[in-house]
């Protein structure tokens, strides 16, 4: 069933994008994540226009995630203090985000320029992931101990505060600037930056598995709200109709990926998310360097 795109100006098939967003959803649950950097690659792949792909798969993050965060607070999993000190950053980065997007744009580099950030970003992120993940499992099977987290010379910062839900004393400056990077990574990227919040929440604020899901939540839905309006009404670039159907797959597909992620031990999880990560990484890296299949040149053809 084809369904027109007003803003991207294309067709494409209804029941596919409920799937893409059913998949998303269920990352969603299941990771703590918002799927925005799977989401938009893929949309991208399908032929929606990278701007259009970029604000509307930070707006589909909306609805995936809310239905995740909802899960959650029934469990009592979400940070509240932590989450509002992440999205006071969060405002901030995706505001000049979404301007540094509007200028890129204007010069026609914002393919390449987001092509390579999800190349750079998630080869990274997803190499420390599976890194870190595939050492704590051996340190499990082998019965050694691992502190909660280690003390470095950010929590030696000063505006140190209490995070009684996740057992911590620490300056908001390192959450501050963790929710800046975030939410300006939201803006270029379409994503809600969770695979990027995740491990930065237990890695550099040392905050505990069994709260960094809720709380990473909390802070990409209002991120990404934030980064949909700003979108819109800068660029122009958010599709409606793609939204609704990416989100009507999104919201069954987070019930699901919730539920399905009990059963697994925090650091299964990082490395499950840390070896998706880095496929999209392979994947759009792969997209960059193949010769493409119609090669082209612009000129006066031979005579």
């Amino acid at each position: 069933m084809q369904v027109y795109l007003p803003i991207a100006e294309m067709s494409v098939d209804a029941l596919l994008l409920l799937g893409i967003g059913f998949g998303v959803g269920w990352l969603s649950g299941l990771f703590g994540v918002g799927g925005g950097f799977l989401l938009t690659p893929v949309l991208m792949l399908i032929g929606i226009p990278s701007a259009v792909a970029v604000a509307s798969g930070a707006n589909q993050t909306i609805g995936a995630s809310v239905s995740g965060l909802i899960s959650n607070l029934r469990r009592g999993t979400v940070d509240l203090k932590m989450g509002l000190v992440l999205l006071a950053g969060g405002f901030a980065g995706s505001a000049i985000g979404v301007q540094v997007f509007a200028l890129l744009r204007r010069t026609g580099a914002v393919d390449v320029v987001v092509a390579l950030f999800y190349v750079l970003v998630l080869g990274v992120v997803g190499l420390l992931m599976v890194r870190e993940s595939v050492q704590a499992i051996l340190r499990r099977r082998r019965a050694q101990p691992r502190r909660l987290h280690e003390h470095f010379w950010a929590h030696g910062l000063p505006l140190k505060t209490r995070f009684r839900k996740s057992r911590l004393y620490i300056s908001v400056i390192p959450p501050l600037g963790i929710g800046f990077f975030i939410g300006f990574l939201s803006a270029i990227m379409g994503v809600g930056g969770g695979f990027m919040l995740v491990p930065a929440m237990i890695y550099l604020l040392g905050m505990p598995t069994a709260t960094v899901i809720g709380t990473s939540l909390f802070q990409v839905v209002f991120v990404a709200a934030n980064v949909t309006v700003l979108q819109a009404w800068a660029n122009g670039t958010v599709d409606a109709v793609l939204t609704l159907l990416l989100v009507a797959g999104g919201v069954a597909g987070a019930q699901f990926g919730s539920a399905f992620g009990t059963r697994l031990r925090g650091e299964e999880t990082r490395a499950l998310l840390g070896a998706l990560v880095l496929a999209v990484a392979a994947a759009l890296l792969w997209d960059l360097v193949r010769v493409p299949d119609n090669p082209f040149a612009i000129g006066r053809a031979p005579a």
